[in-house]
């Protein structure tokens, strides 16, 4: 398994709350206000899409990287810190 950031320890540690989608482990600041163009300005609202496709990686990276131009790296880190996150919450 891959290392994880800094940025995906921080958001894995506490409940997600109001968070703003660059705080995402993978999402900066270029993807982060593309995904609130097309609506996502919160992790909340990334989860939900995480979610309603079953947190399956294959589905979730490919919509990540349609949606915003997400790289592998990106996708995968993004993917690891909501599932994590999803495993340590719900």
């Amino acid at each position: 398994m891959s290392s994880t950031s800094q940025k995906h320890k921080e958001f894995v540690a506490e409940p997600m709350g109001e968070k703003p989608v660059m705080a995402l482990a993978g999402i900066g600041e270029v993807l982060g206000k593309k995904l609130e163009e097309h609506g996502f300005d919160k992790a909340y609202v990334v989860l939900g899409q995480f979610l309603v496709l079953k947190k399956d990686e294959e589905l979730f990276r490919d919509w990540l990287k349609d949606t915003c131009g997400a790289n592998a790296k990106q996708q995968r880190d993004c993917y690891g810190c909501l599932k994590e996150w999803c495993d340590a919450f719900l």
